[in-house]
């Protein structure tokens, strides 16, 4: 078992990195003896999708007035320092924390293990390999399902349920290693984007949303297709 390492979980407005937001971060330290948490909502730019509200449970208002990514990584990544990243499904949650990473022009690179990846290789007469299914085989309490932070402690507990069941006969199964995800620095919003939004927001008798002017250009263009679904494309004459 690691002596040192962090469990971390997060909830997106999507699975696609270039183009989605983080909308929460929460994490488990764990060295030695020591544990520590941490949890924090994050603004997203674009509008939270209905059907991730409804597996979430978290809001629009509830995230209004939370710190916006720029702010809320760098906490995390202080948080966690240079620990290796433990999760389920490690590596979506790897490659949202290094696109963002990246976005706001800092370096990062993590070892992970996956608990996902064990439960499958070591567990496999199981039906199901989801984090409530695996919690449930293992009896572990699993409150708040789809919220970082209890996701992630659910997390810790399994993988130490894990360790203490599998890993004395598959020890090279728990070692961390590097994770991969190639991210490039997303470039901003295009003139022609911010007037075809304004355009669009005047069509619709709407307002702009807010921080239109910060997005990527892949922000901006997954907000358009958002808006056009939820109140129609412009008819021009």
């Amino acid at each position: 078992m690691l002596e040192e390492y962090i469990v971390v979980d997060l909830e997106m407005t999507g699975i696609h990195p270039k183009v989605d937001s983080i909308i929460e971060i929460g994490a488990v330290k764990v060295q030695g003896n020591h544990v520590e948490t941490f949890q924090t909502l994050v603004k997203p730019k674009c509008p939270i999708p209905e059907r991730v509200t409804e597996i979430t449970g978290i809001t629009e208002e509830m995230v209004k007035d939370a710190e916006e990514i720029d702010v809320a990584l760098p906490h995390f990544l202080e948080f966690s320092g240079d620990l290796p990243l433990i999760g389920h499904m490690v590596q979506m949650d790897y490659s949202f924390l290094k696109q963002w990473a990246v976005n706001l022009g800092m370096k990062y690179q993590r070892d992970g293990l996956d608990t996902l990846f064990l439960s499958r290789k070591l567990l496999p007469e199981l039906e199901k390999f989801t984090l409530s299914y695996l919690t449930d085989y293992y009896g572990i309490d699993l409150h708040g399902h789809h919220r970082a932070l209890d996701d992630a402690m659910a997390t810790n507990i399994l993988y130490r349920s894990l360790c203490t069941e599998f890993e004395e006969k598959n020890p090279k199964d728990f070692k961390a290693r590097p994770l991969i995800f190639k991210a490039k620095k997303q470039t901003g919003i295009t003139t022609q984007q911010i007037r075809y939004l304004k355009e669009f927001t005047k069509y619709h008798g709407i307002e702009m949303p807010e921080g239109v002017s910060d997005m990527t250009r892949s922000e901006a263009s997954r907000l358009t297709d958002q808006m056009i679904r939820q109140y129609g494309a412009m008819v021009r004459e």
